[in-house]
């Protein structure tokens, strides 16, 4: 089973995994989150941080999920990550959270794949802005009333 680890700017990993515990969808899923706060002394600093965080895991698996794809969270989850054991998935939303920790019993390449796959189709267009539709007046030679709009 792997361990799911939330990176982001303060305060967003921690209210990712309270939303992810909220659920009960799996109660025996580790979830850690580590907020990125404002002023840390670079990557390495906040490296250093994630790094600490992962060893305190003392898991064999882990999926690293950051909120913003090459900003610091994720540069440093990547600094951190082997590729093998520890993976990053960046772009971590509601629909990708609760999707890996409904299936952390997965492979981590099946669980890293399904991240993805849950993360993206949870974005989507749902309304549109309603058409302006004004009629035309008829000219008076148009007895078929062919310009007015249906």
């Amino acid at each position: 089973m792997a361990a799911l680890l939330i990176v982001a700017h303060a305060p967003l990993a921690s209210a990712l995994a309270s939303v992810a515990r909220h659920t009960g969808l799996n109660p025996d899923a580790v979830i850690e989150a580590f907020d990125v706060p404002p002023g840390l002394r670079g990557l390495d600093e906040i490296s250093e941080r994630v790094r600490d965080v992962l060893v305190r895991m003392n898991q064999p698996q882990v999926l690293v999920l950051t909120d913003v794809f090459a900003a610091s969270p994720c540069n440093a989850a990547l600094q951190c990550a082997d590729g093998v054991s520890v993976r990053v998935v960046s772009g971590v939303n509601v629909p990708m959270l609760w999707k890996v920790v409904d299936h952390v019993r997965d492979p981590l390449d099946q669980l890293v794949a399904a991240a993805v796959a849950a993360g993206q189709q949870g974005v989507m267009q749902l309304s549109t802005p309603a058409p302006q539709v004004q009629p035309r007046r008829a000219a008076a030679h148009d007895q078929n009333h062919a310009q007015h709009q249906q």
